[in-house]
């Protein structure tokens, strides 16, 4: 079975679509097996991170403006691939860092996610987006 995820994106953020997942693989009746999540772009990541404290996420979001800062900083001065904004090619770094894709197992209908574990679409660019998460799941 597949499906595809639709997200709105307002600039940089966590985007939490864990309920979403959970609803689709009740809807087509998953049993055991393994879902597959990858996005379809390559500005923004997908991440499995703590669902509890909204800190963690701007912690992470923090961080990795820490580590590739706009192009228009001066550390980055460096960069030839600006002519989509200042934002973009330090967006194309930090997918370089995180996961575009996911491997979750599924029993009984159930991702086996743990407590304070959510599924999160990190958006990495400033401007809105329509960002698209392919799904897939394997019975096993």
């Amino acid at each position: 079975m597949r499906t595809i995820f639709s997200i709105e994106t307002r600039g940089p953020a966590c985007h939490d679509f864990t309920r979403e997942v959970a609803a689709w693989l009740r809807g087509i009746g998953a049993g055991d097996g393994v879902l597959t999540l990858m996005v379809r772009h390559t500005s923004c990541s997908l991440l499995i991170q703590e669902n509890a404290d909204p800190d963690v996420q701007r912690d992470l979001l923090g961080w990795l403006d820490r580590l590739a800062p706009p192009a228009d900083h001066a550390s980055m001065r460096w960069l030839t691939h600006t002519a989509e904004g200042p934002d973009d090619m330090p967006a194309h770094l930090k997918a370089a860092i995180l996961p575009v894709s996911l491997q979750i197992p599924v029993a009984e209908g159930r991702m086996m996610l743990g407590t304070w574990q959510g599924i999160y679409l990190v958006e990495h660019r400033r401007a809105p987006h329509r960002r698209q998460v392919a799904a897939a799941f394997l019975a096993g």
